[in-house]
């Protein structure tokens, strides 16, 4: 026996295909008598709608595209988990891809996204070509970048304000007592570092604190590993007492050397970090960081999107999330 079609439906409901078409899509008032006719007939017939051939004739698939550099990395978990929870809220489903920082392959993947008739792309990474960014807005459906290391001057985002987190931080640290904090900065000239910078910089000049800088050569644990002693050099010649680090994983890495090196953290000196990855609440001793907002990012990216499909919007300014400091047990209280 064949499935239903809707032409089986309006002649059980005793009403045109069309009329049918706008009770299931919602697009246009229909009579509630003749909504009523058309829902009964559907529950008696047990109608579902092909939707594969509904998406092409609606030109609507319900499907968001999400490419990630790698679903393994924890914060772009969280961050997808946000955006396909909300999603499920609204009745969209994701398309999800990595590309495992093989920027060709990004390409590859965005194209492919268009194939399947996505109607909105999250794009997740830590490493962007503008060709790509070039190829999202020669499309016409719309698109959030989410990247720790953004350098495009896009207003396709959703963020913290990266600057005043990192003076929120600092201050918090000048609380405890600490005068002398030295900065490790990141090593590439991205936007998000220059705005951490700046937040750490501002308050120094706010508090009349001296400026202490360092860079390493990257922002992986064995980065912040590698430039330890360095920072021991500057704990003798300039009296640091803490160290805050522009990303968990260097603080990870530095704690890693103080252990290796018999240095106690936080007796000998305080540290900090900057990001909240899942290790640093369960590390000893805990780390104090600044928690970024991963699951709620994917949340407002997906909300916007189905914002901008179902109002026809237009992205036009970043959406800036708060965030918080995480006190944990690395930074102490002196005198």
């Amino acid at each position: 026996m064949s499935s239903p079609t809707i032409k089986d439906v309006a002649k059980l409901a005793g009403v045109s295909i069309s009329t049918v078409s706008r009770v299931m899509n919602d697009s246009k008032p229909v009579s509630p008598e003749a909504r009523r006719k058309v829902l009964d007939a559907i529950e008696k017939l047990d109608f579902k709608p092909n939707e594969l051939a509904r998406s092409l004739v609606m030109k609507r698939s319900n499907l968001i595209g999400v490419v990630v550099k790698d679903i393994g990395i924890p914060y772009m978990a969280q961050i997808v988990r946000g955006a396909e929870e909300i999603g499920r809220m609204y009745k969209y489903d994701i398309l999800l891809s990595s590309t495992y920082g093989d920027l060709d392959q990004e390409k590859k993947i965005i194209d492919f996204m268009f194939t399947k008739q996505v109607e909105g792309i999250i794009l997740i990474s830590e490493d962007i070509e503008p060709e790509v960014i070039f190829k999202l807005k020669d499309q016409t459906i719309p698109y959030i970048q989410l990247d720790k290391f953004w350098n495009v001057k896009d207003n396709h985002t959703v963020q913290i304000d990266y600057q005043e987190a990192m003076s929120n931080l600092i201050r918090h640290i000048n609380d405890l007592g600490h005068e002398k904090i030295l900065f490790v900065k990141e090593n590439q000239d991205t936007e998000i570092g220059q705005e951490k910078l700046k937040g750490y910089r501002e308050v120094c000049d706010d508090l009349n604190l001296g400026k202490y800088e360092i860079s390493p050569n990257g922002i992986t644990v064995q980065d912040g590993y590698d430039i330890g002693a360095k920072i021991f050099e500057m704990k003798e010649s300039e009296g640091i007492t803490c160290v805050s680090f522009s990303e968990d994983y260097q603080a990870i890495g530095f704690i890693n050397y103080c252990y290796d090196n018999n240095k106690k953290v936080p007796d000998d000196i305080s540290v900090s970090g900057f990001g909240d990855i899942p290790m640093t609440s369960i590390y000893r001793p805990t780390l104090t960081t600044v928690q970024e907002p991963y699951y709620d990012i994917g949340a407002v990216s997906m909300r916007t999107l189905v914002k901008v499909l179902r109002e026809n919007k237009v992205i036009t300014e970043k959406a800036i999330l708060g965030s918080q400091i995480m006190k944990r047990e690395s930074v102490k209280k002196i005198n």
